[in-house]
């Protein structure tokens, strides 16, 4: 078997034509939200095999991934063969010796990776769709989606609505206490920065595929994904890049630290992204992860190669304005990919500094375990190129019937990195600016009966 790459006349955008199959289970789409700065949107269905014990787990997905068939066809695709899908933030605990104290209330697998022959690209630039498929499925699976695009031009859009008000497991008092244990260690020396998050819990009914679309149509995040699993649903419209590798070894990671709030008044506005672009205190939040990914990235990186060629940079969303760096290095050896990940996981700017003690303090003081809040969406190519997230506006869902329509429990996190010189109260207000574009938006949508 082989497998190959053909252009089809697909004029839908992915994220329509994603309805189609959202219901599958192992259906994946990796989304950009028609940002500017992604390439490819991917839709991935049907995996060959599955990879959820998350133990050893880059070892395990470099043998899995030694084994995919090889590809003729286009060069320039990003994806020819290979897996893709989420990672959660415990598969650390494959990687390190860390504490269980937090509750693990989320029956999902620490890991949902999928090896896929086939899969849908299409690029931003033109608007060209190619199918990667085995040489033997190309016509069935080019009259799949064809078939699809006609069902998606003509279905009725699901619905979605919560059952309940949303539940923090903080309250302000809470997080007061639990921040004044962060700054107890800063000041003891145990940590520089630690990443303190809280969980809003709503129970819904409908279908999470509905969710997800009500979401990216506010939030425009260029990592946007979603999974379809057995037994739930992972929803994520993360502004933030974690690793990007190209074929020849390029490797590149770009970590948020320091928000500020967006303002509908343009004057306003602007100066909140000026007044973030100068803040000492988020300046050195932001230098302290980009210190911690330098050292990730030698790891794996040949000497000398690793270099910050963006600091402090602004990037703009829809709820919030970010300060973002670029970290870039090169691999010692090409087919590096895994091994870095695991080398990087989880990312940086999601832990604080020194890493493994800034986790032993989020296990300690969270009352819930993060699942793939803070883990990781993205795709690792049998020609090495990869590309994976760093899953912040995040959601997970669990559901207790099978498929895309019922009820269950879905969750949203936010946090931010705590240094010695945070403010309390304004660190726990922009744990809800960060999801001022999620938590009202999905609590907005009207019940079926409502829409009349």
């Amino acid at each position: 078997m082989k497998l190959v790459a053909v252009k089809i006349p697909i004029k839908l955008t992915l994220a329509q034509l994603f309805s189609y199959c959202a219901s599958e289970p192992w259906a994946l789409l990796l989304d950009s939200c028609n940002n500017a700065q992604a390439q490819w949107d991917m839709i991935f269905r049907q995996p060959v095999t599955t990879v959820t014990n998350s133990q050893a787990w880059p070892q395990q997905l470099a043998q899995a991934l030694a084994q995919v068939p090889a590809y003729t066809g286009p060069d320039f695709l990003p994806f020819q063969g290979g897996l893709a899908g989420a990672w959660s933030y415990d598969c650390g605990r494959a990687l390190e010796q860390l504490p269980s104290l937090a509750t693990a209330d989320i029956e999902l697998p620490d890991l949902s990776v999928g090896v896929y022959h086939q899969a849908l690209m299409q690029q931003r630039s033109s608007g060209d769709t190619y199918l990667l498929a085995p040489a033997a499925q190309v016509q069935q699976l080019t009259d799949f989606w064809l078939t699809a695009q006609q069902h998606c031009q003509q279905q009725t859009p699901a619905s979605f609505w919560l059952a309940g008000d949303w539940q923090a497991n903080m309250d302000a008092t809470s997080y007061a206490t639990k921040f004044a244990q962060v700054q107890a260690y800063l000041r003891a020396g145990d940590c520089y920065q630690v990443n303190l998050a809280q969980r809003f819990s709503a129970s819904f009914q409908g279908s999470t595929w509905a969710a997800y679309q009500a979401l990216r149509s506010h939030n425009n995040a260029p990592y946007s994904a979603y999974m379809q699993l057995p037994e739930g649903a992972l929803l994520s419209l993360s502004p933030e890049r974690f690793l990007a590798i190209s074929p020849a070894g390029d490797v590149e990671t770009k970590p948020i630290k320091g928000t500020r709030p967006r303002h509908p008044d343009p004057a306003q506005d602007q100066l909140l992204a000026d007044q973030l672009q100068q803040a000492s205190k988020d300046r050195a939040e932001n230098v302290m992860i980009v210190d911690l990914l330098r050292n990730d990235l030698s790891r794996c990186c040949l000497p000398g190669s690793v270099k910050v060629p963006r600091l402090f940079a602004i990037e703009s969303y829809p709820a919030v304005h970010h300060l973002v760096s670029t970290v870039v290095g090169k691999l010692a050896q090409a087919n590096q990919g895994l091994q870095l990940l695991g080398q990087c996981f989880p990312g940086g700017s999601i832990t604080g500094a020194p890493k493994i003690r800034a986790m032993e303090v989020i296990e300690e003081l969270e009352p819930h375990r993060r699942s793939y809040y803070c883990g990781s969406f993205g795709y690792f190519s049998q020609h090495g190129q990869a590309d994976t997230s760093i899953a912040i506006r995040t959601l997970v869902a669990t559901h207790t019937q099978p498929g895309i329509s019922h009820s269950g429990t879905i969750h949203c996190w936010a946090g931010g990195g705590l240094v010695a010189d945070s403010e309390c109260a304004s660190e726990y207000q922009e744990t809800f600016d960060k999801v001022a574009r999620i938590l009202p938006v999905l609590s907005a949508l009207p019940k079926p009966e409502a829409q009349a």
